[in-house]
């Protein structure tokens, strides 16, 4: 791959010892050192089975919700269909989770398995920047091209939340990973045309239903085609620090308030389906605490409307946010 670097005149926050071990929930100083050195952490059987059955019957129910809005339906927008060979359309990816009718995201988002892993990463002013599930349809088999999500300064981390609802094995899917491609902005173009989808120092992670991968927005991953395969379905939830993004954007802090606003719903739904179950301690700066502003379903859907440019192959992939 062809560098093109990128200016790290500050190291990422926290500290790995800062949050480390502060909870069952939280990761240990050595996997986030794993993490800041390979990009990409697993997780095994991170998320428990009454919480990971309910998120696979929602994972259904939204594929079934977007298979069968009209076409004229304003709903529409945050699902994403593409044309296959032979003219089959596929869907693959829901957007903006929260607000389609399953309260298991909420859940979710709320739980400590999620939130202490997003404090050990990203400090006490994590924002949830994102959350979408990406699928392939069984028998849809189609690659996801190599490439970073977005890139960035590096002065923080800023990491993806993948947690599988289904298995993904080699040869079947498996997402691909280049360890420690995470540091520069990486030449898409110069990887494909010269490795294809084995350059030498490539990994597959394959998970099993219920596991979760950690990975740096800046590691360079994708998935090769195959044919035949299951159903594939993966959550993402998306985090930053508050503090990255006043400096290096794109979003400010009216944003900021309106996305942080979504935790202390999430947080209510995961004590109500859970009572008897740990509860995350949130300790967010009294900076950033924000403050109730409408009804709950006014806090589900914060749109994005611009995003932080990612690498990829061509400038029309560009645009696109693919994880």
């Amino acid at each position: 791959m062809l560098p093109l670097t990128v200016q790290t005149d500050h190291p990422p926050l926290p500290a790995p010892a800062e949050y480390a071990g502060r909870s069952p929930y939280h990761l240990t100083q050595a996997q986030i050192e794993f993490f800041d050195a390979h990009g990409y952490l697993v997780l095994r059987n991170w998320i428990p089975a009454p919480l990971l059955h309910k998120l696979q019957a929602a994972g259904q129910a939204w594929i079934d919700m977007g298979q069968h809005l009209p076409d004229d339906d304003p709903n529409r927008v945050d699902f994403s269909f593409a044309q296959r060979e032979g003219g089959r359309r596929v869907m693959y990816r829901v957007n903006y989770l929260h607000n389609k009718g399953q309260a298991v995201s909420l859940e979710l988002l709320g739980s400590p398995y999620v939130l202490g892993v997003a404090e050990s990463l990203c400090g006490q002013n994590f924002v949830p920047t994102y959350e979408s599930m990406v699928f392939k349809e069984e028998g849809d088999g189609e690659e996801i091209a190599w490439h970073q999500d977005a890139v960035h300064p590096r002065r923080y981390r800023i990491f993806n939340y993948d947690l599988y609802l289904d298995e993904s094995r080699t040869g079947a899917g498996a997402l691909r990973v280049i360890p420690k491609s995470q540091g520069q902005a990486a030449d898409i173009c110069r990887l494909r045309d010269e490795h294809g989808w084995s350059p030498a120092e490539y990994i597959d992670v394959e998970m099993n239903p219920g596991d979760v991968l950690l990975h740096d927005v800046m590691v360079v991953h994708g998935s090769e085609r195959t044919l035949g395969a299951a159903l594939r379905r993966t959550i993402y939830y998306e985090f930053r620090a508050a503090e990255e993004i006043l400096a290096d954007g794109p979003w400010d802090e009216t944003w900021i308030d309106k996305r942080l606003r979504l935790l202390p719903v999430a947080l209510r739904h995961h004590q109500q389906a859970f009572p008897q179950a740990a509860q995350f301690d949130w300790q967010i700066s009294p900076e950033f605490r924000p403050q109730p502003a409408g009804t709950e379903a006014e806090e589900l859907r914060i749109a994005h409307l611009i995003h932080m440019s990612g690498a990829y192959c061509s400038a029309g992939d560009a645009i696109k946010k693919q994880v």
